[in-house]
């Protein structure tokens, strides 16, 4: 049994997140937490609200509400999506918590004692109309390298490059929409980020396992134009952690907060704080996931992401980390991924553009959502979602395989035997080529899933429903039983046993179907299977089942077509 740490990244609070942010981070993440639960590792699977930062700010401002009262309410919202969709969490935390507050001033103190702080005055952009400074968020423009028009202070939603509110063609105040800006000079906390090049340069290239798209990214934040500069870590807002050298006043800091991409990847360490608090455990039980001088060093730390957090994952969090000279875990494996488009353009929480998750669950429930997603994941390259690729998806993969399956050999069971495993007769050839083949795309499956390649495993676990069907048709004991009702009775009981093994396969990517069929079959048993050969002879003749219902109803084109123009506008 190995010990595994795992967190999706942050989703922020402001508002209910698409379907592009679920299958770009928390979505596979959860995937793999629960394949490694189900091998028997020790698994600590941690997310939380990002609550921090103009987004909040704006939002709550939008929704004419307290900001901390705005993120306590929607703090529950996501929580409750999170369980819609069946993400396992083990805690699913807040960026607002006391926890990450004393972390975050923690780990700033720790960094300016090394001398990887500096205080740098700067000019930045200063609303005249709205009486305040502008950081991030609170100022839109032009982006000067790709010209989309609707681009932050902070990045550009549309090129993802990132940007300082002063680089913006034609800025304006989010706030009031007003241009009577001037620039003024205040003064802020950098990260010395440049004077940990080296080290993480270092560190990256010890990193030969990971995925091309995330050292690519890392590599060229490091190394191309000006290369890694120093980030400043402060902000000039009401909302956030208050800037302290630790415990201490930070003079000439007052009134300002730390800035929302430093704090948030701390909350990752925050968050086991309030797993273990919540269950009653002492310091040491979260230590020991995040400290090499208290057992950490045997955890294997993964993180999932978009590509778009891939810079902060790989540079500003490990430069925080490794800055502070304490014995942090650093990361051993990062899971980025591209983009999820929507229908012909970008998914955009701030636009309002594509399908969200509350709206996906009134349509249908979690497994339909699930699977399309997962086994479409924009790995390799960006992907889209479309309602015909959609509709096709589950149609074929869920209604047509797995379900049709399942729906076959249960109703002719009842019909020729009974509501009971068959007995009698020996395991046929047909079955035996079948254990053969399944035992090969078991060990492919188990690869994909440990790599963590989840197109790859959604196609063959596909492979192994689609196997069962042909097993099926070519046995045909609708058949055989006519002339040899041993032989029929073989290839039944052979088929239920493989409806019980699909449904411990299939629950990583599938956990409510994996239940309903584990509830049919009246079967507990959800051991990995090591051995195909004896997991289909795990229930034994005259064992007692159900018929289920339907497992996976059949998208209409009337449906598909309403959906389509319901969600063709904004939310």
């Amino acid at each position: 049994m190995s010990r595994i740490l795992i967190t999706s990244a942050l989703p922020y609070i402001n508002g209910i997140k698409h379907l592009g942010n679920l299958v770009g981070s928390q979505l596979p993440a959860d995937l793999f937490a629960r394949y490694c639960r189900a091998r028997g590792h020790e698994v600590l699977f941690l997310c939380a609200t990002d609550e921090h930062g103009t987004p909040a700010e704006l939002a709550a401002a939008k929704a004419e509400m307290p900001v901390a009262e705005y993120c306590a309410q929607m703090h529950r919202v996501q929580a409750r999506m999170a369980a819609g969709f069946r993400l396992s969490f083990d805690h699913f935390g807040r960026s607002s918590s006391p926890q990450n507050h004393r972390l975050t001033q923690y780990f700033a103190g720790r960094l300016a004692d090394n001398g990887y702080i500096d205080e740098v005055s700067e000019r930045q952009v200063y609303s005249l109309a709205d009486g305040r400074f502008l950081p991030d968020r609170y100022i839109e423009g032009t982006c000067p390298n790709c010209g989309y028009d609707k681009a932050r202070g902070d990045q550009c939603e549309n090129c993802t490059k990132q940007l300082d509110p002063t680089d913006l063609i034609n800025p304006r105040s989010a706030i009031s929409g007003s241009t009577d800006l001037e620039i003024r000079e205040t003064t802020h906390l950098f990260l010395r980020q440049q004077s940990l090049k080296y080290e993480l340069d270092a560190w990256i290239d010890s990193k030969a396992d990971w995925p091309i798209l995330t050292t690519s990214i890392a590599k060229k934040w490091l190394h191309d134009g000006d290369g890694l500069q120093d980030r400043g870590i402060t902000r000039d807002l009401n909302w956030g952690i208050p800037v302290k050298r630790g415990d201490q006043d930070w003079p000439g800091m007052e009134g300002k907060v730390f800035y929302v991409w430093f704090d948030a990847p701390i909350e990752y360490i925050a968050c086991a704080a309030e797993w273990a608090e919540a269950q009653g455990k002492d310091e040491e039980d979260w230590w020991r996931w995040w400290r090499t001088d208290a057992g950490a060093e045997n955890v294997r730390y993964v993180q999932f992401m978009g590509k778009d957090n891939v810079p902060f994952h790989t540079l500003s969090f490990p430069a925080t980390m490794l800055g502070s000279r304490d014995p942090w875990k650093l990361v051993d494996y990062i899971k980025s991924f591209n983009y999820l488009n929507y229908d012909g353009g970008q998914f955009s929480t701030s636009q309002g553009r594509g399908i969200f998750q509350d709206q996906a669950l009134e349509i249908l429930p979690a497994d339909y959502w699930r699977w399309w997603l997962l086994s479409n994941a924009p790995e390799s390259s960006d992907s889209e979602f479309t309602w015909e690729k959609f509709q096709t998806g589950v149609n074929k993969d869920l209604a047509d395989v797995l379900g049709n399956f399942v729906s076959r050999v249960t109703k002719f069971c009842r019909t020729k035997f009974g509501e009971e495993v068959p007995e009698g007769g020996e395991l046929t050839e047909g079955g035996a080529r079948l254990v053969a083949d399944l035992t090969a795309r078991l060990a492919a499956y188990t690869g994909h899933l440990e790599a963590i390649e989840v197109r790859k495993a959604a196609a063959e676990l596909r492979a192994m429903w689609v196997a069962g069907n042909e097993f099926l048709q070519t046995a045909a004991p609708w058949s055989t039983i006519k002339t040899d009702r041993d032989r029929a009775a073989a290839d039944t009981r052979l088929a239920l046993n493989l409806i019980r093994v699909y449904a411990v396969i299939s629950a990583p990517f599938l956990p409510d179907a994996a239940a309903k069929l584990l509830e049919a079959m009246r079967s507990d048993e959800t051991g990995w299977p090591e051995d195909i050969g004896r997991a289909l002879q795990v229930l034994p003749p005259l064992h007692g089942f159900v018929v289920p219902e339907t497992l996976f109803a059949k998208i209409t084109d009337e449906e598909r077509e309403g959906w389509a123009e319901k969600f063709s506008g904004q939310r």
